[in-house]
């Protein structure tokens, strides 16, 4: 948690030097980590959590912003999908030429 208050992502209130985590932070930290794991770099995440605002009156601005990077994760998934099918599809027909070929010899 630190290591996202040092990039800025999480501002917590300090009492002392205790740090006081609000629902809001929370949420924040939730977003942060959802992103990650769909693999957003943290400069983007950073972007998304700046167009909320401070009273949420970026909201829409920051479901256009999650529709266009999930558009463009869902397409690049895809691409490499396709790829990956291929990939297989011919390591398949490799495998069973062998595979006839070592039956053919035996």
């Amino acid at each position: 948690m630190r290591f996202y208050e040092d990039k800025g992502l999480l501002k917590p209130r300090r009492v002392n030097n205790t740090r006081i985590y609000t629902r809001r932070d929370r949420t924040r930290l939730a977003l942060i980590l959802r992103s990650k794991a769909i693999g957003a770099p943290l400069s983007e995440i950073k972007t998304f959590l700046e167009l909320y605002g401070a009273h949420g009156e970026g909201r829409v601005q920051q479901m256009k912003w999650v529709l266009s990077r999930t558009d463009k994760a869902i397409a690049e998934l895809e691409a490499k999908r396709a790829h990956i099918d291929a990939t297989l599809a011919e390591l398949r027909v490799i495998n069973d030429t062998v595979r006839r070929g070592l039956q053919s010899k035996a």
